[in-house]
């Protein structure tokens, strides 16, 4: 080994000793009688001293030209430091140089490796492997890799056997666009990038394998956001003979020993709420429940008053915003246009102070007299010093443009606080869900969920399809949602009946899945999972808002690598050995 420690592994204990460390050069402070230099690796900062008269000054004149990042070897003994860092783990030590190497000098990097950079990220990304240099996201990764061997603990310990799924598989029409692959060996037919293993697992659990999971790569076509990358990673699993109870068990035993073991906290017992009662008072099925705020509907309260905008609405509906009265004209008038914006949909914003005497001031007093809005009070169980924020409209939009409100203000009032976690199940959610520009439904989560079994009957009937729940659930932390699954249909005739509802023509499904459906008729058990979004896990964890800073070489939001310039063209060679031909529009 060219070092006996690492930079961030020296203590007062050490002092004495002989010691020989590699890393890079921080940063160098030349004070004239002594030179400092902080040496860095992956484990942190060690401090070299370089004083006249002690060390030879041939050793001090090669430290004067060392500069930022360059790679050293440097012999020395551990000396107490005199001016001690209590902030830095071996901030009560340095080393007294008595030799220095230069492994490999460097150009002076484009930006500053330090917890707060100089660089932007369109920089950053373009020389990421500078970037990971830096202690923030170095951090990242390491909680990333804690995350990942916690999970393997936990589901090794509960009998899960981890087996990988293959890569090159085949295109379904199903969900978010495929990435394809062309075969050189079988010209004009692609592969597809698996969206997720869902058939795979499907297949091992007909394989008699009982309870898989994988920590695996998945990719999908679709545009980006901060949580979203074109490849990201899921855990996912898969159990046999087990009802929607032992997976919810099973997988909330997971999250929790996640949470203890990388983050020393313990989450308790996650509550259950039903897809129609998170709609209803949350406006999405994912609500954040870090704080209360729920939807208090108002239409029998405020209809028949000679206001049009709450004659004509289909829904009524508002917040209670505790603490906020003291919100200012210029503040609630922000908050109007807010709500405005074409991301947000509404039309407008009908707001109510609760004054320190009880009353109640609205924007609509004109309307409503004093009695009647201290019914909307007593409706929202508003105290004084809070402000209800009311929305009219059709119904789904307006509880979307709630729920968007509802998230806003509680981060205008500090209630999303990142160090505190609220975690729950979503579930009972709708089995189908109807597309009025295709005339058509579409699998809510996808085609092999299994419906409840009580609500069997309901798909007879076109009139109560839409009502059937399915078998499915989510995990929902902070408002996101970071895993999902459910109970699937194992029965061939089933799942050719909902392949049927989906518009599949026998043919078709055969065509697709007839691999599948062909596994059922050979015994296949019941069977249930989760996929958990790892890189949500990961942000979440570490307190990000993006999944981006926890993945070592991410896509930028257009999809494209800028370190390694991808995707790009390939040679006219290549294409006419896959068989390809490319027609590019307006080149």
């Amino acid at each position: 080994m060219l070092r006996t420690h690492t930079c961030g592994e020296l203590r007062p204990e050490h002092i004495g000793q002989p010691v020989t460390l590699c890393g890079w050069v921080q940063r160098t402070r030349d004070k004239g009688g002594i030179l400092w230099v902080d040496l860095r690796d992956r484990y942190g900062i060690t401090q070299l001293a370089l004083e006249e008269g002690v060390e030879t000054e041939q050793v001090r004149e090669q430290a004067r030209q060392l500069g930022r990042e360059f790679v050293v070897q440097v012999t020395g003994r551990v000396s107490e430091r005199h001016s001690k860092n209590d902030k830095m783990p071996t901030g009560h030590i340095e080393i007294r140089v008595e030799s220095l190497t230069v492994l490999n000098p460097a150009k002076l990097p484009p930006f500053l490796i330090e917890d707060e950079t100089d660089g932007g990220d369109d920089l950053r990304m373009k020389y990421r492997y500078l970037d990971l240099r830096r202690a923030p996201v170095r951090q990242n990764l390491m909680l990333r890799h804690r995350v990942a061997q916690a999970t393997r603990r936990y589901l090794d310990g509960q009998e899960f056997i981890e087996v990988e799924t293959p890569v090159l598989i085949k295109s379904t029409p199903e969900g978010a666009r495929d990435f394809v692959v062309p075969s050189r060996m079988n010209p004009g037919e692609f592969y597809a990038l698996p969206q997720s293993p869902q058939t795979f697992k499907q297949l091992l659990m007909v394989s008699g394998f009982d309870r898989y999971f994988q920590i695996v790569k998945c990719f999908r076509d679709e545009d980006l956001r901060a949580d979203r990358q074109p490849e990201f990673t899921q855990i996912d699993c898969e159990m046999s003979f087990v009802e929607q109870e032992d997976i919810l068990n099973t997988f909330e035993g997971l999250v929790q020993y996640l949470f203890r073991e990388v983050k020393g906290l313990e989450i308790g017992q996650l509550p259950r709420m039903t897809y129609q009662d998170a709609m209803r008072y949350y406006g999405n099925d994912k609500p954040d429940t870090r704080f209360e705020m729920k939807f208090v509907e108002l239409n029998d309260l405020v209809k028949g008053q000679g206001f049009p905008v709450f004659d004509n609405a289909g829904l009524v509906v508002g917040i209670c915003a505790t603490g906020a009265a003291t919100y200012t004209r210029k503040q609630l008038d922000e908050l109007t246009e807010w709500v405005k914006r074409p991301q947000i949909g509404a039309t407008g914003l009908v707001y109510a102070r609760v004054e320190v005497d009880g009353s109640v001031k609205s924007s609509v007093d004109k309307f409503y007299p004093q009695e009647q809005l201290q019914r909307w009070k007593a409706a929202f169980n508003a105290q004084p010093g809070d402000l209800l924020l009311v929305l009219a409209g059709e119904e789904n939009k307006t509880r979307k443009a709630l729920s968007e409100l509802r998230l806003e203000m509680g981060q205008r009032l500090g209630l999303r606080d990142r160090d505190t976690f609220s975690a729950l199940w979503v579930v009972d959610f709708p089995l189908l869900e109807f597309n009025e520009e295709e005339g058509r439904y579409f699998a809510m989560h996808h085609p092999f969920t299994s419906p409840k079994p009580e609500d069997l009957p309901l798909l007879d009937s076109p009139a109560t399809i839409g009502q059937v729940r399915a078998n499915a659930y989510d995990m929902v932390i902070n408002g996101v949602e970071v895993g999902g699954g459910s109970i699937r249909i194992y029965d061939r005739a089933v799942q050719a009946r909902m392949f049927s509802l989906l518009g599949f023509s026998d043919e078709e499904a055969q065509a697709q899945f007839g691999f599948l459906l062909d596994a059922f008729e050979y015994g296949a058990p019941p069977h249930g999972g989760i996929a958990f979004g790892f890189d949500r896990l990961c942000s979440l964890f570490g307190g990000a808002d993006s999944i981006r800073d926890f993945i070592a070489f991410p896509k930028n939001n257009s999809g494209r690598d800028v370190m390694i310039d991808s995707p790009s063209e390939i040679s006219e060679a290549q294409l006419k050995e896959l068989s390809i031909r490319t027609a590019v529009a307006g080149k």
